[in-house]
């Protein structure tokens, strides 16, 4: 059980919720937006996280529309992993979700809790860091939109939307997951890679403290008259952090699976043709 009493508010438009959101941090109180409920519970549970007051965003239209806004695809933040799966709209996010959690669980998960997760993994995020998707964040000062690269969800705002191109969601694309035991465990190595027409786009997960997209290892992934394993040993090098080094598999390891990961997930994304 959740060691504490918490009041629950389900706003029914993002001006409502922002407002009221303020307003209980005027009194004094501690609200959080609310949608899955699944980190709260966990993160409750140990002490980890504490709140008084909720705000259930799943009444807001705006963060469950799923659907074409022109060549734009529009994903609402309150929308679970299921139904962005099972809608089949942007296959590799559908194919990422797929494998980040157990079916059960992802029918609460939202796109939102994954995105903006206190959890590192946020796989999520992948296949909108190699789209060039934007997201919109709601705030006391009006509506943001920010590229999914640059996302920060400030105390007080809410992640409403993501935008993705059209064309984006259809690219060529392979997913590879690696975990210490179960499928759905949290990652050792996630990676993501789509072919945009010019060239591999690549992000990962669970490599480094966050996950990102690296245009520096893309750069050199995509040198021609390179061997693929010289390409990758030298992409590995340009990293954008330290690996992670946990209780899950040492940062030797890490780059070990990486390393195989990577010459699997490009064998796949172009038939075979590399060597």
């Amino acid at each position: 059980m959740i060691p504490f009493d918490f009041e629950y508010y389900r706003p029914h438009s993002i001006q409502e919720a922002v407002e009221k959101f303020h307003a209980l941090r005027a009194e004094g109180r501690q609200p959080i937006y609310f949608s899955g409920g699944t980190e709260i519970i966990t993160f409750g549970r140990i002490g980890h996280l504490v709140t008084d007051a909720v705000l259930d965003i799943k009444s807001i239209p705006e963060c469950n529309a799923l659907g074409w806004s022109g060549d734009q695809l529009v994903l609402g933040a309150a929308l679970t992993l299921n139904r962005v799966t099972e809608s089949g709209v942007f296959p590799l996010l559908g194919e990422v979700l797929r494998h980040t959690a157990d079916h059960t669980t992802r029918n609460k998960i939202t796109l939102g809790g994954n995105l903006c997760a206190a959890i590192p993994y946020r796989e999520a995020v992948l296949p909108f860091l190699l789209g060039d998707s934007y997201a919109v964040v709601a705030g006391w000062q009006g509506n943001r939109v920010v590229p999914m690269h640059d996302l920060q969800v400030e105390p007080g705002e809410l992640l409403v939307q993501v935008w993705t191109e059209r064309q984006a969601t259809r690219w060529q694309s392979v997913t590879i997951k690696k975990t210490k035991q179960e499928e759905v465990d949290y990652p050792l190595v996630r990676l993501a890679l789509v072919h945009d027409g010019q060239g591999v786009r690549a992000a990962f997960s669970g490599v480094c403290e966050a996950p990102f997209r690296s245009w520096e290892m893309e750069a050199v992934l995509n040198q021609s008259g390179v061997s693929l394993e010289a390409r990758i040993s030298e992409a590995i090098r340009h990293l954008p952090g330290p690996v992670v080094n946990d209780y899950l598999g040492s940062a030797d390891y890490r780059v070990f699976v990486l390393h195989n990961t990577l010459r699997e997930a490009l064998m796949k994304l172009e038939g075979g043709q590399y060597r």
